[in-house]
């Protein structure tokens, strides 16, 4: 899992790189104004390509259930059945986005002082979605048949990219925000764009002909459930985290500052477990799909311990670099905005452990054909999170304390019932065994 598991984390790793950039190269250059803007806004994005990523994760688990059957007709059917069914998902949001983009930006509560740079960035940055959808399409079928490095390449030169057009466009050039967004969605197309000829050229066997296709109603309907459950999951995380965004733009542009640039710092330091989770959901999956009971207790057993040692790790590399960090995107002198990004990143992140175990079980339950159970956890671990910060940052005394306070509340909430769901599905496959 772990050798699995390194292309996939060095990949995200390079992503958030790429992300951190254009808030770096934006905070710094253009100014605390601007990195409010780019934070909102990449907020934003990541609830609406959440949805489309949550439709390929959910689509990787059925590829990878059929690969480890050896049913090569049924994994075709499904790769384009998906493809179809993700790409019309695809435009359709595009459309939805562009014709709503200031009835988006009024709900999420944008001051009105970034509210023209943020809808410039929001309007350029879309252009790049159908490139997010072809990369996180291709990538996550080749990580289902075991092949987890060559999307690492192309996610590697996207990011190299786009951190030296950040550079050029922005830094040298003063295309102000307007070119941090181009760079991103040039970088998303050679991406998605390069890796989709890269399996239609090396791996013909995963491109499905249409005069060999037979597409029958229960792998239509297998599909869309696993696909469904999946994006539900992440458009409701996502949704989740949206709401709260504009719960913080309320306190004001310093605190949407340093939320921009906190999350962005929080992002990379619990994803290498993200992305170790996506590992482990593919080896369930596909020892599962093999009838390996065994090696699905045995790994799931290894992949807490090793989840668990990492986020106490990161717990406390963050707890003691937080103010250091939060200077890495707004000049010494913005004291406000650093103390805000700090108070946020010990408050949290001390408890990166949570959210841990977290991934790994929306992993588990998707490996084991039980996606729903995902979207369960995710309900609740958002839904108290932002009930929790809804009711109590009002209050003067807490404040936007009770936000941060809100989020590993809602991430032991959910661990619980996860865990205490998973040792029933133990129980009941040792009884099963039996039999």
């Amino acid at each position: 899992m772990l050798l699995f598991a390194c292309p996939m984390i060095l990949g995200n790793l390079l992503q958030q790189c790429y992300n951190i950039t254009d808030s770096l190269i934006v905070g710094r250059y253009i100014g605390s104004g601007a990195l409010a803007a780019v934070g909102s806004a990449y907020t934003l994005m990541t609830f609406i390509t959440s949805v489309i990523i949550g439709l390929c994760m959910g689509s990787g688990t059925v590829f990878s259930v059929w690969f480890g059957r050896n049913e090569k007709t049924q994994l075709k059917n499904s790769i384009a059945v998906s493809f179809l069914f993700i790409a019309a998902v695809t435009l359709i949001i595009n459309l939805v986005i562009f014709a709503a983009i200031d009835i988006i930006l009024d709900a999420m509560n944008v001051p009105s002082e970034i509210y023209g740079s943020m809808r410039e960035y929001v309007r350029l940055i879309f252009f790049g979605v159908f490139s997010v959808f072809l990369y996180n399409f291709f990538a996550f079928l080749l990580r289902s048949v075991g092949n987890s490095a060559v999307p690492l390449i192309f996610l590697g030169a996207a990011a190299a990219l786009n951190i030296l057009l950040d550079i050029l466009l922005v830094a040298v050039f003063g295309a102000g925000i307007r070119g941090a967004a181009l760079a991103t969605v040039i970088a998303q197309a050679v991406s998605g764009i390069g890796l989709g000829i890269y399996v239609l050229i090396k791996e013909p066997e995963l491109c499905p002909k249409v005069m060999g296709l037979s597409i029958c109603r229960e792998n239509v309907s297998g599909v869309i459930r696993h696909s469904a459950a999946a994006c539900v999951q992440q458009s409701v995380m996502n949704f989740g985290i949206l709401m709260i965004q504009g719960l913080v733009n309320s306190f004001g542009t310093a605190t949407m500052a340093a939320f921009a640039a906190a999350v962005k710092i929080d992002s990379f330091a619990y994803m290498p477990a993200q992305e170790f989770s996506s590992a482990f959901s593919l080896f369930i999956s596909q020892n599962h799909g093999s009838g390996k009971r065994d090696r699905v207790a045995e790994g799931t057993k290894k992949a807490m311990m090793i989840s668990a040692l990492f986020c106490l790790g990161a717990s406390a590399v963050i707890f003691v670099l937080a103010p250091s960090l939060m200077q890495l995107f707004v000049k010494g002198e913005e004291a406000e905005i650093i103390m805000a990004g700090t108070v946020y990143l010990r408050t949290e992140g001390s408890f990166y452990i949570g959210i841990g175990v977290l991934f790994l079980l929306y992993g588990f339950y998707r490996g084991i054909e039980k996606p729903e159970m995902s979207l369960i956890l995710t309900v609740l671990s958002l839904g108290t999170r932002v009930l929790l910060a809804y009711t109590l940052s009002p209050i003067p005394s807490i404040g936007v304390m009770g936000i941060w306070w809100a989020i590993p509340i809602g991430w032991l909430l959910a661990d619980t019932v996860g865990i205490l769901c998973m040792g029933k599905f133990y129980k009941q496959s040792e009884i099963q065994s039996i039999k």
